[in-house]
């Protein structure tokens, strides 16, 4: 009579065991405000904003952990098991694109996050430049802060600015508009206006050109000044010395001159 194969129990346990750990680890998810799936959430400055996380297919009770970007979230006792919030008051522009990620802490890798799309019209920022003298560039440097990002249109005297290849240069980024006057005249004295427009509002920002003529290589001042310098050490030396010039100018007179016989 054929025997059959049986595996020792003490084989057969383990095996068993390891079979369901990855049925019991990748069972268990994460959701942030009912929703399993990462997110992103779109708000405003001044909201408040109320995240929760929550354990799903747990079997057991299980700690969780909050991170803001790459730093840890402090949290209370009472808000670490199974359910956790946190609370954004008041949301800032600073909070845009931070990402808030709930963990679970014995398993990192189970994770879910929510990132926040802070929302605001254009703020613009800028300072006048100094004034520049003729032939020299010039550059108008115009900040702006705007979510979403706004559309962008330089002004000269409140008309639409033309954009000379060969005089103008934009240098555009989400938080520069920058406009370069090369080789400024006189005609490029005035007022430009930055302005900055999207679906949530419209700013403007004046910034004030003053062109000036163009300066000698040597200054006219500097040249007076020396000249007058050298004239007055002159003056100073014969006032100096004019004993001595006048005791030679009498001896020279009272020597009598000799007559050939």
């Amino acid at each position: 009579m054929a025997q059959k194969s049986r595996l020792p129990a003490p084989y057969g346990v383990p095996v068993l065991a390891v079979l369901l750990l990855p049925c019991l680890v990748t069972g268990v998810e994460l959701a942030i405000n009912n929703s399993p799936d990462n997110q992103i959430l779109s708000t405003k400055p001044g909201r408040e904003e109320s995240l929760w996380c929550t354990v799903r297919n747990n079997s057991k009770a299980e700690e969780l952990r909050w991170y803001r970007g790459d730093g840890t979230v402090n949290l209370k006792d009472g808000n670490k098991m199974n359910t956790t919030n946190i609370c954004i008051l008041p949301v800032s522009k600073t909070d845009n694109g931070v990402s808030f990620t709930c963990k679970l802490v014995r398993n990192e890798s189970i994770q879910i996050s929510v990132t926040l799309d802070v929302q605001f019209p254009p703020l613009l920022t800028g300072e006048d430049p100094p004034p520049v003298e003729e032939k020299n560039d010039v550059k108008l440097t115009c900040n702006v802060n705007s979510n979403p990002q706004a559309e962008m249109v330089w002004y000269k005297d409140n008309s639409t600015l033309t954009l000379k290849k060969d005089r103008y240069q934009i240098h555009h980024t989400s938080e520069v508009f920058q406009l370069t006057i090369k080789k400024v005249e006189k005609s490029d004295n005035g007022t430009y206006t930055c302005e900055a427009k999207s679906v949530l509002g419209e700013m403007r920002k004046e910034f004030h050109l003053t062109v000036e003529d163009r300066k000698p290589p040597f200054p006219l001042e500097a040249i007076i000044a020396a000249i007058v310098v050298v004239l007055l050490t002159v003056i100073f030396g014969i006032v100096a010395r004019r004993e001595k010039i006048f005791k030679c100018f009498k001896k020279t007179k009272e020597t009598p001159s000799e007559t050939a016989l």
